[in-house]
């Protein structure tokens, strides 16, 4: 009965997160086609018809590219914000009423054994939110999409089993690109995304014993290399103590390869 899960796609081009139990699987967000999306499924020996829904963090197309196509070729229920909802109807279709949930910033909702807890960030979104699932006593965190991590963010993932934590980009990497300024300015914002080593000094407040995995997601394909964001994630982490590679695992993720199925 363990929580599990496998991040089938993390970065600018499409991110979707499975998650489940043996009795309940939930997916957040659908950026990859319908067909990517089902490829990824069968790849780490899931089937999508099992799904019971689908959670969106947020309307950028990154996160909601397949999502209309999925949920009416399989008839899942869609749970987001109102204010998400407002502004993604337009780009994913019609969605029959019956399958349109809303799902609150701050609140938490059970689906099966699995209570699914949402919590806002600090993203140029209608009303970003990230998603913390809770079953049998153990604890897995979903924060990508936000420009910093606060106090009140820490509070609510603190202690997680598992993390599946934004590392998007080197910051000097980012200035020296090719980029226009406007656009590295919105990532280095407080709307943007975090840098490798801000993921890592936040990392480093809500790690307990409890920790064992952290997944480095939404890596930027222009401004980051999976081979770096592990580099500069340690060093910080080691130079607060934390003993990488032992009882504390840091893994990749990727924009088109899914993780195996890790429990929790």
């Amino acid at each position: 009965m363990s929580l599990r899960f496998s991040v089938l796609a993390s970065g600018s081009t499409g991110n979707m997160l499975y998650a489940g139990t043996d009795k309940q699987k939930l997916l957040v967000d659908a950026g990859l086609s319908g067909k990517a999306a089902e490829a990824l499924f069968k790849q780490v020996g899931a089937d999508i018809q099992e799904v019971a829904g689908i959670l969106v963090t947020h309307e950028h197309s990154d996160h909601i590219k397949g999502l209309g196509v999925l949920a009416r070729k399989y008839k899942l229920p869609i749970y987001a914000n109102e204010k998400t909802w407002k502004a993604m109807e337009h780009l994913i279709g019609e969605v029959p009423t019956e399958q349109k949930f809303v799902f609150p910033v701050g609140a938490v909702q059970s689906f099966g054994d699995i209570d699914v807890e949402s919590f806002g960030v600090s993203h140029d979104a209608a009303e970003p939110m990230f998603y913390v699932f809770h079953h049998a006593g153990k604890k897995l965190v979903l924060i990508t999409d936000t420009g910093y991590v606060s106090d009140r963010m820490k509070g609510i993932i603190k202690g997680a089993d598992a993390f599946i934590f934004e590392s998007n980009h080197d910051v000097e990497m980012l200035r020296m690109g090719r980029y226009p300024w406007s656009v590295k300015r919105r990532i280095l914002s407080d709307v943007g995304h975090v840098s490798n080593e801000d993921a890592a000094l936040a990392m480093a407040e809500v790690i307990t014993d409890n920790t064992k995995h952290i997944y480095l997601a939404h890596l930027s394909q222009d401004n980051n290399m999976k081979e770096l964001a592990r580099l500069s994630v340690s060093q910080v982490l080691e130079g607060k103590g934390f003993e990488i590679g032992r009882a504390l695992q840091l893994h990749d993720t990727d924009p088109k390869n899914p993780t195996k199925i890790q429990y929790v």
